[in-house]
């Protein structure tokens, strides 16, 4: 795992070692162990190395004897044993046993189409020195990220935004869509990034570019489900129980791989432990396991990630994430996430890549993915209740269920009938795509009402929600609603927050890499096959998975009801406590980005207050979060930006 960066611009262009150096400087947190460099006229390309897989052979920027394509790569592949062996077959000559060595061989084989072979978590640069062409390469989930930014001298890459901005002239000017979209659906929509004209190469996507020519972006994978009709055939649900197993299993041994001890995260839940059981069976050292525990009860989850741990008999590891971290906590994290956040939950997990790091432990795997991919998530049961409630809008009895749903808020469970069937119908419109998940993007959007009056006249004309709507793919509307609302979480807050601002820019800040089994492809294209009964049966969660638990894991565990990983947001201002410098009046005014005056009712509520409601927490992380990404990704000048009108690029 490392960080890449580099450049393309005119192939008559001397080389840019210094500018290079530079960026790959910003990005030493990533590559901790190594940093190499190659240079041609016009072409760039640095890497700071975390060694992981052939520390002694696979050093990079990587070429091969003769003269052919120059790589810097990102990430792991998980079946490049598998492909080496294919390689050799074919006489392929593979000096190393680096998966580095490996795409060069396939890309000399196939082409851009090479990543198609590609089991892993990736965001890959290689220079093709016959056609002179630049490829920039994301995995298909979006694991590892990648940007870019074109300039009228050049096209300049980077795993990180901060290597990007190294480059003189381009600067972090704010995206007032991307803000209306962090603010809606927690994360901008791929290419767009939180600043103005630096864009993410989305997953799953191909950037071909030659100097002087039109980059061209492709997609080469996207999820996708079969017809409702077809999804609700009957099928052997014990053939699929085998078949999963097989593919989970499979997909932890080869993530196993390494010249390192891997560990793995404990959070209590059943993906987590599922995984961590199946390390603990194949790891060829005691398995060492981390968890992140939380002073108030509301949180933690410390007594589950025990029983799994003694059960396990793993090495483990706790770490207590106190209140006053959070806050402490959060310029460093802003700075690693390199866009504003809608809750706290990045800062504990940043803590514990860091007491990870210390342990000695370079690579964990994690259970990231699962509530995606086998609908786990709460928002799929809501979406099922208030489709079953929509049914019959006068009944009485329907409502009742949502008291159900979530165990872990006693307060909204208490609420009655009537307002919970208020509170969850956020449209009454089933045709909407976007249905499923209308509730959440109502309680993000509440941040909204305290813009400025010049960030919301730059968003006049503009939807968000008809934007995401214009994204989703022609079969969309043929799918299961389930499908509809995996797509929905697969391809938005899993790469777009989970991956990125939970995951990699977390424990990459620390050089740890994560490594997740469920987002193995085979595993994701069988799962998208699998009827939506055996996934949420009734109101069970991942109905197949804890199928698969009861061989592997404790009871208590196995039917433990689902708790999201949530951190204290109200933990960044506490009642009667200071408040943070870039609350005050002067910072809010200075920004221009939200109303100084129903800013400063907020925090005084806030402050007086020892419980907030979730949609002021909500709104105070958000607002302060943006502020500290102004201060930490300040315009380079010292000058404002451009007015909030002409930056809005619509």
């Amino acid at each position: 795992m490392c960080g890449i960066a580099g450049y393309l611009n005119s192939l008559e262009t001397p080389a840019e070692s210094a500018l290079l150096s530079r960026m790959a400087a910003t990005l030493a947190h990533r590559g901790p162990d190594a940093t190499g460099m190659f240079t041609a006229p016009g072409l760039g390309l640095a890497h700071a190395r975390l060694s992981i897989v052939d520390i002694a052979g696979g050093a990079q920027p990587m070429s091969l004897p003769d003269g052919g394509p120059v790589i810097s790569f990102n990430g792991e592949i998980f079946n490049h044993i598998e492909l080496r062996e294919d390689l050799m077959q074919r006489g392929r000559c593979v000096r190393t046993h680096s998966d580095t060595e490996v795409i060069l061989h396939l890309y000399e084989l196939y082409g851009a189409d090479c990543v198609q072979h590609l089991n892993g978590d990736f965001a890959i640069a290689l220079w093709d020195r016959r056609l002179k062409r630049l490829m920039l390469a994301r995995d298909r989930i979006g694991v590892r990220p990648l940007y870019y930014a074109r300039r009228s001298n050049g096209l300049f890459f980077g795993s990180e935004i901060k290597a990007l901005v190294a480059v003189p002239g381009i600067v972090p000017e704010p995206d007032p869509l991307a803000l209306d979209q962090i603010f809606t659906l927690w994360f901008p929509l791929a290419p767009r990034t939180s600043f103005k004209d630096i864009l993410e190469l989305p997953p799953g996507h191909v950037l071909l570019a030659q100097a002087g020519r039109e980059a061209h972006v492709s997609r080469y994978w996207q999820p996708s489900f079969p017809d409702a009709d077809e999804a609700r055939a009957p099928c052997d649900e014990a053939a699929v129980k085998d078949e999963l197993a097989a593919l989970l299993t499979d997909a932890v041994r080869i993530r196993l791989r390494a010249d390192r001890p891997c560990g793995a995260y404990l959070s209590g839940g059943l993906d987590s432990s599922l995984i961590a059981a199946l390390a603990a069976r194949q790891s060829p050292e005691p398995l060492s396991t981390f968890s992140v525990t939380f002073e108030a009860a509301d949180f933690d989850e410390s007594a589950a990630q025990q029983t799994m741990a003694v059960a396990l008999g793993t090495q483990h590891s706790a770490l207590c994430c106190p209140f006053d971290a959070i806050a402490a906590l959060l310029p460093e994290v802003i700075r690693h996430a390199e866009q504003p956040l809608p809750r706290t939950g990045p800062v504990p997990l940043y803590m514990l890549a860091a007491h990870v790091r210390k342990s000695g432990v370079k690579a964990v795997l994690t259970g990231e993915g699962a509530d995606e991919v086998f609908a786990g998530y709460d928002i799929f049961k809501e979406a099922k209740l208030r489709r079953f409630a929509h049914r019959q809008p006068g009944s009485r009895r329907r409502p009742l269920l949502f008291q159900r749903l979530y165990p872990y808020l006693p307060r909204l469970s208490r609420q009655s009938p009537a307002y919970l069937s208020a509170f969850f119908s956020a449209t009454s419109d089933m045709a909407d795509p976007l249905y499923s998940h209308q509730p959440r993007f109502r309680l993000a959007a509440g941040t909204k009402v305290f813009f400025s009056r010049a960030l919301g006249d730059a968003l006049k004309g503009y939807d968000v929600l008809d934007d995401l709507r214009s994204r989703l793919p022609e079969a969309f509307h043929r799918w299961h609603a389930l499908h509809q609302a995996q797509y929905l979480e697969m391809t938005g807050l899993l790469p777009g927050y989970i991956l990125s601002s939970q995951g990699d820019r977390m424990s990459m800040a620390h050089g740890v890499e994560g490594r997740y089994p469920f987002l193995d492809p085979r595993l994701v294209d069988f799962a998208a096959r699998i009827p939506p009964r055996l996934k949420l049966k009734g109101l069970t969660e991942k109905h197949n998975l804890r199928d698969i638990a009861a061989d592997l894991l404790p009871p208590e565990i196995r039917n433990r009801p689902k708790q999201p990983y949530r951190a204290p947001d109200a933990a960044l201002l506490r009642p009667s406590g200071p408040v943070p410098q870039a609350l005050s009046e002067a910072a809010i005014r200075r920004e221009g980005l939200f109303d100084p005056a129903a800013t400063a009712r907020l925090v005084r509520k806030l402050q007086s207050q020892s419980s907030p409601g979730t949609r002021d927490a909500m709104a105070l992380t958000g607002i302060l979060s943006t502020q500290l990404w102004r201060e930490q990704f300040p315009h380079p000048s010292g000058e404002k930006e451009a007015p909030l009108r002409e930056m809005a690029g619509q």
